[in-house]
C-alpha cells in the first residue's frame, strides 16, 4: 500500500512514516497542505493520512478539493481538535475516517488496512498507456516484446505520468514527489529526465509520447 503523509509536525510525520515502513507499507511525507494538495491529485496513493491544521491549504480544504476533483483516495483525517462538531466538519468535507492526536499505533494501522479494504484492497503489479506497460515490481517499461530497464528517478516519473493518465504534470508535481522538493532538484533536473525517458519511449518502438505543454507541464499522448 503506498501512503500519502501531509503532517506539518515534522517529527510526528516522520514517525508515521517509519512506523508504515517497518509495517511494508511504502510512504511519502509532506510537511504543508500545498504541496500534500498537488501530490494528492496524483492519484497515485492508496490512502491519505491528513492533518487539518496545515500552514498552506488546511486539510478541510484539500479534501473538499480532491473530491470535487472526482479523487477517490481515502483519506484518514489526523487531529488535535477532539470536538464532535470537527469530525463532523471533516466527514462531511469528505473525509473516509477521523483520528485524534494522540493515538495508538495500532489503531492507525487498522484503520489504514480497513480504508483500503473498502476499496477492495486491489495490489496493481502493472501500470500502462497505449502500448505501453509499466512493470512496478521490476522498473521495466515495454512495448510488444522490446522492454527497457528504469533507473529509479525514471521509473518514479514514469509512474506519475501513466497514474495521471491524460492528465497534465507539472514540473512542480514532478519535483515534489520524485525529488521530495529536494533544494538540489530543479526544472532543469524534470526536462533531463523527461528526455530519458522519451530516448528509451523510443527505443521500445511505442507510438505513446510525452508531450510538452508550454507553462504547464507534460502528459502523455498516443500518437497514430
Amino acid at each position: 500500500m503506498n501512503v500519502l503523509i501531509v503532517e506539518d509536525e515534522r517529527n510526528l510525520a516522520d514517525a508515521i512514516c517509519k512506523i508504515l515502513k517497518d509495517e511494508g507499507f511504502r510512504a511519502d511525507v509532506t510537511y504543508d497542505g500545498t504541496t500534500g494538495f498537488s501530490l494528492s491529485k496524483t492519484g497515485m496513493y492508496d490512502a491519505i493520512v491528513l492533518d487539518v491544521m496545515l500552514p498552506g491549504m488546511d486539510g478541510l480544504e484539500i479534501v473538499r478539493e480532491i473530491r470535487r476533483a472526482g479523487i477517490s483516495t481515502p483519506v484518514l483525517m489526523l487531529t488535535a481538535r477532539t470536538s464532535t462538531a470537527d469530525k463532523v466538519d471533516g466527514l462531511d468535507a469528505g473525509a473516509d475516517d477521523y483520528m485524534t492526536k494522540p493515538f495508538e499505533t495500532v489503531e492507525l494501522l487498522a484503520r489504514l488496512r480497513a480504508l483500503t479494504r473498502r476499496t477492495g484492497d486491489v495490489i496493481i503489479e502493472e501500470a500502462s498507456f497505449g502500448d505501453l506497460r509499466l512493470d512496478l515490481a521490476t522498473h521495466d517499461l515495454s512495448c510488444g516484446e522490446r522492454s527497457v530497464h528504469l533507473s529509479g528517478k525514471e521509473f518514479e516519473v514514469m509512474k506519475m505520468l501513466m497514474s495521471s493518465s491524460a492528465r497534465v504534470v507539472s514540473k512542480q508535481d514532478l519535483l515534489a514527489r520524485v525529488w521530495g522538493g529536494s533544494a538540489e532538484a530543479s526544472e532543469n533536473s524534470v526536462e533531463a529526465y523527461i528526455s530519458f525517458l522519451r530516448k528509451k519511449i523510443n527505443h521500445v518502438h511505442s507510438k505513446v509520447q510525452i508531450t510538452t505543454l508550454r507553462m504547464l507541464g507534460y502528459r502523455l499522448e498516443v500518437i497514430e
